[in-house]
Order: structure tokens, then C-alpha cells, then sequence
């Protein structure tokens, strides 16, 4: 097996010439974005666009990182488009709130919503996962995730973010069918993650998001970008970064179980390691929160009849033919 390479940089600006020029860098030891984008490549950028409810703390990747990764895109021909279905309330709200309506003005940047309406069902051990179609029919996928703390997984980074691609009422459907047990609800976002197969995943730790994750703590400086072909070994070295047990982030546990995250040992890193920008008292959640939500019988009833419509009925349909 080739030994990953995760690409790690300080950086201390969001600064668009600056931050071009560092991405420039972080990327060269990769291949540079020629590496993963050919002409012509329709290339969806997932940012982590969590909520509109709190801007300027940091809960979303900042825009000015989707700007200039877009700069990169079409400099290569590809064709960039932006997308993301928000835990609360529409892409296209969530991102007006938290200023990215000039750069994707600018740009003239496509942003698309992840309906429910436009899924293909994956087949694995989690055989009715169903991810949206313009995120599985890009030729290209660029994860852009935002370091934060999470009461509910302790960290979300690059393979949390890619659960924005399960389109609408799913997520909160795999919340109730998993989120009883830390360890499935991990692997089910693994999996989520292997059968996305994002082929760069840019990580924002400019200014990151500690405490009470996802929106409900304070910014927190890191002066950290990073960047890898491989989502699991960029998400280990940023909990090495952090100085957090990966036993405790049930996104990197259920990696290791699963054997796709190598070890800090097994990575190469071209420019900084994970000590050199470790941050000593980055803070976790006060405490954890269920993952189910403990969701009333109410709203139960309805993710019980779509399970029906979507899942349950549409297996039944298949195995009878």
C-alpha cells in the first residue's frame, strides 16, 4: 500500500492573495490541483455549511477558503459547483449569513442544494444509505471541513463534514436508526465517507470552533491548513494536532477498526508534522450528548413513514422481482 501523504501548513490569514499562495504551497508536494482536477471535470467543493444561526463564530468553512480552492479549480479547466444539504435551514441561506453571496456573486459559483428527491441508494453493510447524486456523479470531490469540537462526536473534521452529502431528512433518519450506538453511527459516517471517496479533502483550521461543537462554542485560532488525498489520515493528524484520544472520536475509532486510518507512523508528511503545530489546551465538549436526540414519539412517526416509503417498501419491491 502507498504510504499517505497529508500536506500541513501554518497559516495565519484568510487573506485571498495570501491564502492562494499558501494553498498553492500546501498542495505542490501532492501534485499540485492539477493532481485531482482535469479539464473539463465537473468538481463539486463541500464546505461544512452547518447553520446561518451564528455567524462570525466560526461554525462554517470560511467562504474565502471556497474562493480560492474555486480559483484553483478552473485554473486546472475544471468546472467548480458548490453544495451541501445544512443540518438547519437551506445552503443558500446558511451560506448568505455567513457572507459568502459576494465571492460566490464574484465567481459566479453554481451552489446546489442536496434534495431528497435526487439520491442513489449504496450498498454495503449500511444497504440503504442513500447519498445525493450530485455529490456521487461529480467527477471530482473536494471536502472542505472545518476543525470544531462536537458534543456528540467529539470532533467533526473531514469525515463528519462528508455526511452533508446525505441529502434532507436522512441525517435525521440515521441519527434515530444508528445513534443509539457511538461505535455504528461512527462507522456508518466512515462508510458514508468510503462510498463518497472524496478525492482532496482541504481542511480549515484557520480559526477553529472548540467547546460545545458544532455552533454552540467559540472560536479558537489554530493557524492550521491541511490537505491529503486520504480522509482518514488527514482526520488522524488533526487529532494528533489537537492532542485528542482518537478512541474517543468515533470517526477515527471506527477508521481503525475498519483498517483505513494508518497510523501517525505510516503517514508521510512533506511539510510540517502534527507536533510542530500541536495545540495544548484545545477544548473538547463540556460533556456528550446522546447522538439520537432523543427525538419525540411525534417525529419518530414520521421518519417511520418515510423509512417505509424509501427504504423499507422500495427493498421489498426489489427482493420480490
Amino acid at each position: 500500500m502507498t504510504q499517505p501523504a497529508v500536506s500541513l501548513l501554518s497559516s495565519q490569514s484568510y487573506d485571498r492573495v495570501q491564502l492562494q499562495a499558501q494553498l498553492e504551497t500546501l498542495l505542490e508536494p501532492l501534485g499540485g490541483i492539477a493532481a485531482f482536477v482535469k479539464p473539463g471535470d465537473r468538481v463539486l467543493l463541500k464546505p461544512n455549511l452547518l447553520t446561518g444561526a451564528r455567524p462570525g463564530k466560526e461554525c462554517v468553512t470560511r467562504p474565502e477558503i471556497v474562493y480560492c480552492v474555486a480559483q484553483l479549480v478552473r485554473q486546472a479547466g475544471g468546472i467548480p459547483f458548490m453544495g451541501d444539504s445544512p443540518a438547519f435551514g437551506s445552503a443558500l441561506g446558511v451560506a448568505k449569513a455567513n457572507g459568502y453571496l459576494p465571492l460566490i456573486e464574484e465567481l459566479k459559483l453554481p451552489l446546489v442544494e442536496f434534495h431528497g428527491d435526487r439520491y442513489e441508494t449504496v450498498s454495503h453493510e449500511f444497504n440503504h444509505l442513500r447519498l445525493s447524486k450530485e455529490a456521487m456523479e461529480a467527477d471530482v470531490v473536494i471536502n472542505l471541513p472545518k476543525v470544531k469540537s462536537h458534543v456528540q462526536l467529539t470532533l467533526t473534521l473531514g469525515v463528519k463534514n462528508l455526511f452533508g452529502c446525505v441529502p434532507g431528512k436522512m441525517k435525521a433518519w440515521w441519527h434515530m436508526e444508528a445513534g443509539k450506538d457511538r461505535d455504528r453511527f461512527g462507522a456508518m459516517l466512515v462508510e458514508t465517507a468510503r462510498a463518497i471517496d472524496p478525492n482532496l479533502t482541504i481542511v480549515d483550521g484557520i480559526v477553529g470552533h472548540e467547546g460545545n461543537g458544532p455552533s454552540g462554542g467559540e472560536p479558537r485560532r489554530l493557524n492550521v491548513l491541511g490537505a491529503s488525498a486520504n480522509v482518514f489520515a488527514l482526520d488522524r493528524a488533526l487529532v494528533a494536532i489537537l492532542q485528542a484520544d482518537p478512541a474517543q472520536v468515533p470517526t477515527v475509532a471506527a477508521s481503525q477498526r475498519l483498517g483505513l486510518c494508518p497510523e501517525l507512523d505510516e503517514i508521510s508528511f512533506p511539510h510540517l508534522r502534527p507536533q510542530d503545530l500541536q495545540i495544548a489546551d484545545w477544548q473538547l465538549p463540556e460533556k456528550l450528548v446522546p447522538i439520537d436526540f432523543a427525538i419525540p414519539r411525534v417525529i419518530k412517526s414520521t421518519f417511520k413513514h418515510l423509512y417505509i416509503r424509501f427504504i423499507k417498501e422500495p427493498m421489498q419491491a426489489y427482493a420480490e422481482r
